[in-house]
């Protein structure tokens, strides 16, 4: 493969995301809340300029519904960062607290059919643990969900760069004919 060196590029310019993510992990949570926010408020201005001009649209009622309630958390995105990331955690908070006592309800239920099933009321168990973490402390999840992405982006820049530098061998070694 002779452009080796973009999986290169891709690689180094993860890994300098992921590291930027861990030695500033606020102004990264405020960059990804605030981009969600430009995101959310210009496909709700496209998709009401959509409803607005197709008159043949089935349900035009639906597409500005969608474009409204984009516009609107796109601007308290925007407006409101602190609020945002801090609603979003809540919200992850209380799914994980949800699916964590569901999932020991099923285990207990499941425990006539399978054996082992201590292992699903241990997922429970740290889904409903986390859940907890989060409603008391959603600010040190909200920096969890940070550094989580600046490892992520470290392992998965260093893979590509590997890849890279083994398609780079493939480039310089002869085709093999099948």
């Amino acid at each position: 493969m002779q452009r080796w060196w973009l999986f290169t590029l891709r690689g180094v310019v993860a890994i300098l995301f992921g590291l930027g993510a861990l030695a500033w992990p606020d102004a990264t949570l405020l960059v990804l809340v605030l981009l969600w926010g430009a995101y959310t408020v210009i496909d709700g201005a496209t998709t009401l300029y959509a409803a607005i001009t197709h008159k043949h649209w089935p349900a035009r009622w639906a597409l500005a519904g969608i474009a409204v309630l984009g516009l609107v958390t796109g601007l308290v995105a925007l407006f409101w960062p602190g609020l945002t990331a801090t609603a979003l955690l809540l919200l992850i908070a209380v799914w994980a607290l949800v699916t964590g006592v569901l999932q020991i309800v099923d285990a207990v239920r499941l425990r006539k059919v399978i054996t082992n099933e201590w292992f699903y009321v241990v997922t429970g168990a740290l889904t409903t643990l986390l859940g907890i973490i989060l409603i008391v402390n959603p600010a040190a999840g909200a920096m969890a969900f940070v550094v989580t992405i600046g490892v992520f982006a470290v392992l998965w820049g260093v893979v590509l760069v590997l890849f890279s530098l083994r398609l780079r061998q493939l480039a310089g070694a002869p085709a093999q004919r099948a």
